[in-house]
């Protein structure tokens, strides 16, 4: 493994773009040698603050002008139905992070009916490893193509899965209540939705029809002898920037207690770096987990004893994009998983 890694970021403007070169330009063992935009040329890219101009490295260039011989990843953070394009041009060539949606599900049928059928390699779907790394971290440590999980999934995997690995609910009606900052919908979101000069708001969208359907119930699917789960979605943006928060109401399965939630969720945090188990004095809210790779958990008080309600928290820039995306370069890489996260 070289001690120092070249890597590009295509897509840099953008909210996840800019966190992403935020993370990997303090990373020790990487050099940013390319810098794609397709809106932005010729200038020095800022952080997401405005508050800062990364005078040292390259300046942006158009996404298309990246030669992929000149670097060891490329990082996609691209639009969906767009990245499947560049990864036409770089498979085989380069160790490819996608972020987009465009290599996570399984299925080209699924994902054309969620994103259409602009696809332009669609025959090498199997040939990207999920990159959700608490649950995938072996086969994640073997790959060079990954993608990256959605922010939403990430926040309702990460806590369903082990559930599911030990038996502990039932699958036939699982409840979820999601909540974001607007950063989820990228820059092109109309502020005025959620900030007039008087107040702010507050609104669920796509209910039962939101596109991080399919991946979420494809991947539970994996985990679970039930091979027809059946769940609620109800996601919501609210008026803060960042942040990410699902709560998850469970019916346990019979002889299964409180205790035994817990304990599974003190191992998954035991054996993940960055998975928090949080008491039930402790806070979970959006400033506990802004600006960290963290997914944090707890367990709310149910009035029936054989119903569970689970609060998950991340950031979804982070954990939910960037974070996960350089925890999972980490991994391909031969590095450690932790490096230029902030743990």
């Amino acid at each position: 493994m070289k001690n120092i890694l070249n890597v590009a970021v295509l897509g840099s403007t953008g909210y996840v773009g800019m966190e992403l070169v935020k993370i990997l330009s303090e990373h020790t063992n990487v050099n940013i040698n390319f810098l794609g935009s397709d809106s932005i040329k010729g200038k020095y890219l800022s952080n997401i603050e405005n508050n800062r101009e990364y005078i040292n490295l390259p300046l942006l260039e158009d996404n298309d002008s990246f030669d992929p011989s000149t670097a060891d990843y490329v990082f996609l953070a691209l639009p969906h139905s767009i990245s499947n394009k560049y990864v036409k041009k770089y498979f085989n060539k380069i160790s490819i992070i996608d972020l987009s949606a465009d290599f996570r599900l399984d299925d080209f049928e699924v994902y054309k009916y969620n994103y259409g059928d602009n696809h332009e390699c669609k025959e090498i779907l199997n040939k990207f490893i999920y990159g959700l790394v608490e649950i995938n971290r072996e086969k994640i440590q073997l790959s060079k193509n990954i993608a990256v999980p959605g922010c939403y999934p990430t926040s309702i995997l990460l806590p369903l899965i082990p559930m599911l690995t030990n038996d502990l609910i039932d699958t036939n009606n699982i409840i979820i209540d999601s909540k974001s900052g607007y950063s989820g919908a990228g820059k092109k979101f109309d502020i005025d939705l959620i900030k007039s000069k008087s107040d702010f708001n507050f609104y669920n969208y796509n209910t039962n029809s939101h596109r991080h359907i399919s991946e979420i119930k494809q991947e539970l699917q994996k985990f679970s002898a039930n091979t027809n789960i059946k769940f609620s979605f109800n996601p919501h943006i609210l008026p803060n920037f960042r942040g990410m928060i699902s709560t998850i109401y469970c019916d346990l399965k019979s002889n299964i207690k409180k205790s035994n939630v817990i304990e599974v969720f003190e191992n998954f945090e035991r054996d993940n770096l960055f998975i928090k188990y949080l008491d039930e004095n402790e806070k979970l809210d959006f400033f506990t987990i802004q600006k960290t790779n963290f997914c944090k958990i707890k367990i709310l008080k149910h009035h029936s004893d054989d119903k569970i309600i689970i609060v998950s928290g991340i950031d979804n820039l982070i954990k939910g994009a960037a974070g996960q995306a350089v925890q999972c370069f980490n991994l391909s890489a031969g590095l450690k998983e932790e490096l230029s996260l902030n743990l």
